[in-house]
């Protein structure tokens, strides 16, 4: 099935595009690492690469901030999207939605989102793995002479036949039609 699923989460600055600079202006690029991201340090025989403590390791650097998201590039939004749930689906399951997630600092790629899946319970089916359960109740006499017991499936009613001298709690299958 595929569902709208309504969030509101970080998204990508409508005013700043994602950059954090004012409209008009551009970050630039940060004087201390060059726009690398990282700087360098020595100490002794040893060489340590740390992020640039002034641009935060993005390597350009915001002078004047947009209004809107304050130098971030990010604000929180309320977004719909169509979700697909698989057939056989499980509860508690994660479906992982690649790209759709939260965007990266200052206009960077955006991750991947997990859907938590709650399956709710059904009124007549239960759920044992992919096999669908369900009990159904028959009179002594029909357990002690057997009888055709008409049961629904997904796709529709199936005939089960209850072989003569059922016990009570016996487990009859309709093989195929369980889940996927």
């Amino acid at each position: 099935v595929t569902l709208p699923l309504t969030l509101r989460a970080p998204g990508v600055c409508d005013t700043c595009h994602g950059n954090g600079a004012k409209p008009g202006t551009q970050p630039r690029t940060c004087p201390v690492c060059h726009g690398a991201g990282v700087t360098n340090r020595n100490q002794g025989s040893f060489s340590f690469s740390e992020p640039c403590r002034n641009c935060q390791g993005v390597g350009t650097v915001v002078e004047e901030k947009c209004p809107e998201c304050h130098g971030t590039g990010g604000v929180t939004k309320t977004r719909t999207m169509n979700v697909r749930f698989p057939a056989g689906v499980a509860d508690g399951q994660r479906i992982r939605l690649a790209g759709r997630g939260e965007p990266g600092e200052r206009g960077g790629q955006p991750g991947d989102l997990y859907v938590h899946v709650k399956v709710r319970p059904d009124e007549v089916f239960g759920r044992s793995g992919d096999d669908l359960t369900l009990t159904v109740p028959i009179t002594f006499a029909e357990a002690v002479l057997g009888t055709d017991l008409r049961v629904p499936t997904l796709d529709g009613a199936v005939t089960l036949r209850v072989p003569p001298g059922t016990p009570s709690g016996r487990i009859l299958r309709a093989r195929g039609k369980g889940v996927v």
